[in-house]
């Protein structure tokens, strides 16, 4: 099964990633973005092994998560595959995933 990232997802990696080079260091942030990665490859042989995403439940995509350090990396299967969607910060107020302003 084929994994791929939203345009959106990508430029939330992006943004974690330019955030911890600046305050910790180009070997934090490109280890915590191999950790996501690295969450994501579980997902081509097992597509449904992510929690179900109760904050996205209503728009009845079938949305799942898989947890990587502070982040949820959201997904939902697709004919091509599996689709990350989103890189959350689980330390924000979780309602936020809902925030249109963050589409």
């Amino acid at each position: 099964m084929k994994v791929i990232w939203t345009s959106f997802a990508i430029e939330n990696l992006k943004h974690i990633s330019e955030y911890y080079t600046k305050v910790a260091g180009k070997n934090i942030a490109f280890k915590i973005k191999t950790e996501l990665f690295k969450a994501t490859k579980q997902l081509k042989n097992h597509p449904d092994s992510g929690q179900v995403e109760p904050f996205l439940e209503q728009l009845n995509e079938g949305h799942r998560y898989v947890v990587s350090g502070n982040y949820k990396v959201v997904y939902k299967r697709v004919e091509e595959g599996v689709l990350i969607t989103d890189v959350f910060d689980t330390r924000q107020d979780p309602i936020k995933i809902n925030d249109t302003k963050r589409k």
